[in-house]
């Protein structure tokens, strides 16, 4: 009789556990792949291991893109079909850029990054992507001589900023719009040298620009802030002005190879 008994305890606390178990795996504790990184604190042991990720996606960037040479990034949206003129107007600054002797650096994805990446394949200059983890829009393009995907936009965005010496923008959405000002603060807080920042659309970043403009009526951002972006349609303009900036403050050397690193160039 006891033996009955605890036979039909047990087999009840089994069925309970596997409903608790089937319960847990459709609504886990911490979500699978879910960005829980900014949900508060968590566990000492959770949060070193994040940082410890972070830290290897930080050398993993480094590694790769040593040797890329010096870079202009072009950010804009990864929605742009190729028969769209901002696909195009990103294809040609790519060949620009390629013949001015740059890499091109993009996000790597579609749209106006597969555009400038593909502008320089095509005419024999480099093409690099750093790309992102999304659950959707975001694909490498197969326009890059060399890619490097990232779980975390802030440490995509460090890899585009660093190895760039200046920065040409299209039409795009809040990634670029996080993309800009990121970039745009860091030199207007002299975090990074004064880097040519160059807004590609007139029609397209008016209303952007008449926004900033209110910000230096209001005070709150200085006079000379304004001086930090060129608005402009003009290839030759974007170009020129971009040129004389590297000539006048930079002398581009090649980077030595370390055997003992294990480097690739």
């Amino acid at each position: 009789m006891i033996r009955i008994v605890l036979m039909i305890k047990l087999s009840g606390n089994l069925q309970l556990s596997m409903e608790a178990s089937s319960k847990l795996k459709k609504h886990p504790v911490i979500p699978v792949k879910e960005p829980v990184y900014l949900e508060g604190p968590k566990s000492r042991g959770y949060e070193l291991l994040f940082a410890f990720r972070v830290f290897k996606q930080f050398m993993k960037g480094f590694r790769a893109l040593h040797f890329v040479g010096p870079c202009i990034t072009v950010f804009g949206s990864a929605r742009f079909k190729e028969d769209h003129p901002y696909y195009q107007q990103a294809r040609e600054f790519g060949k620009r850029i390629a013949e001015a002797g740059f890499t091109t650096m993009t996000g790597g994805g579609p749209g106006i990054m597969e555009a400038a990446n593909r502008g320089a394949f095509e005419n024999g200059g480099k093409s690099v992507g750093c790309n992102i983890v999304l659950p959707f829009e975001q694909k490498e393009n197969p326009y890059v001589h060399k890619s490097v995907t990232f779980e975390h936009f802030f440490v995509r965005k460090v890899l585009l900023v660093k190895y760039s010496y200046a920065f040409i923008i299209l039409p795009g959405g809040f990634g670029t719009m996080d993309e800009l000002f990121e970039t745009l603060t860091l030199v207007q807080t002299k975090t990074i040298s004064q880097f040519p920042i160059v807004l590609f659309g007139r029609e397209y970043f008016a209303p952007l620009m008449e926004a900033i403009q209110e910000m230096e009526s209001k005070g709150t951002i200085s006079p000379s802030d304004m001086q930090l972006v060129l608005l402009t349609d003009n290839y030759e303009e974007a170009m020129n002005h971009i040129s004389t900036y590297v000539r006048n403050n930079y002398k581009i050397k090649p980077r030595k190879q370390h055997w003992w690193l294990f480097e690739k160039r």
